[in-house]
This record gives C-alpha cells, structure tokens and sequence, in this order.
C-alpha cells in the first residue's frame, strides 16, 4: 500500500515539475522573444507617454524634411552624434527605498549643440579654439548639471528604472529638465556609459 501511494506522489512530482518547466519557458518566450513572432499575449509598460521619444522612422523623416526644406546658404543644423561631448563623473545615489539599501551608479555624458552654428566650417586652429573654450563654458556649468541629476535621481525608485522604458524616460527627464536649467546652452542627446540599479 505504502509503494502504491509512493509511485502515486512521484508521479504527481514529475507531473508538477513539467508544468513548472513548460510554465517557465512560455514565461521566458513571452518576456524575452521579439514582438513580432506570434505570442498567446503581449506585454504592455504603462508609463507616461510625455517623455517618450519618437520611432527612429520619424524622426529620420523628420530630420530628412528639414534638410530637404532648409535653404542652401543656411546655418548647418547639429544632430545627435556631431554635438560636443561633456564626461560627467560617475555618481552613486541612494534611491527611494524604505531600507534604504537601493541606489544607482551611474556616469552620464552630455551632447550639447556648439553655439556657433559656422563650428562645423571653421579652420582646424579656430575650431580647436572655440573647442577649448566652449568646453571651458561647459565646465563651468558642471556642478549645476551634477546637483540636477543628484535631485532627480534620489527621487527614484528601483522599480522606475530597471526596465528599458525606465531608462528612457530617465534620458528625457534629464534632457528637459537640463534645458530648462541650461537655457544658453542646446542639449543634443544623454548618453548612459554605465548604469548599474541595485
């Protein structure tokens, strides 16, 4: 009687653990495998839609009409990626957590827009002038950079930056919010070098 009921309780044993198997992998498949290929669902991140940035389309369209609607003799217009580069240094914040024991480490830097919309066109010695001393100006304004994104980071919790759109939205903060700090300045784009939430 006693090795009926055993065989009885292994195979309910192998029975759960094959759900538990087959239950991990739909998890996994659902989670990690792009969204094109067929799901039974899809996963939706409910975040606020204001500090999304646009599809890569769009905005390749939208910067291909400016170029196509600028004049000849206009000023050049600076895109991400031909901005000027500013290392902030690596910060560790303590996040909202009531024990106090999640924080961020984190090293940003910042593209900005020369001023001088002719930068791109001047002579090696004047651009590296110019260089020299709009880095200057941006130093200069470092500590206000840094106690921005001090205040802005230690009002986050883990859960508002571990994922994806986290980061995202944490980018466009900063991006707006440096404006508007920076109003003499054009903040081209943020870029993460090192982002570690625990």
């Amino acid at each position: 009687m006693l090795d009926k009921i055993l065989k009885i309780l292994n195979v309910i044993t192998q029975v759960i653990l094959l759900l538990t198997a087959f239950v991990s992998l739909i998890t996994a498949y659902v989670v990690f495998a792009p969204d094109e290929l067929p799901k039974p669902f899809r996963l939706v991140y409910n975040y606020d839609a204001s500090f999304t940035t646009p599809p890569v389309q769009a905005v390749v369209e939208t910067v291909a009409q400016k170029q196509e609607a600028a004049p000849v003799s206009a000023a050049h217009e600076f895109v991400p990626g031909e901005g000027i580069m500013l290392n902030m240094s690596t910060k560790i914040i303590n996040l909202v957590d009531p024990t106090g024991r999640k924080y961020i480490r984190l090293t940003i830097v910042a593209e900005f827009a020369p001023d001088d919309p002719e930068y791109a066109s001047l002579p090696e010695e004047e651009k590296a002038a110019y260089l020299t001393a709009f880095e200057e100006k941006l130093n200069s304004r470092l500590p206000i950079m840094d106690d921005t994104v001090i205040t802005l980071l230690s009002t986050k919790t883990y859960e508002d930056l571990y994922t994806a759109e986290g980061k995202e939205k944490l980018r466009m903060e900063i991006i707006q919010i440096l404006s508007e700090k920076l109003v003499d300045l054009h903040i081209l784009s943020i870029y993460f070098t090192e982002f570690v939430v625990q």
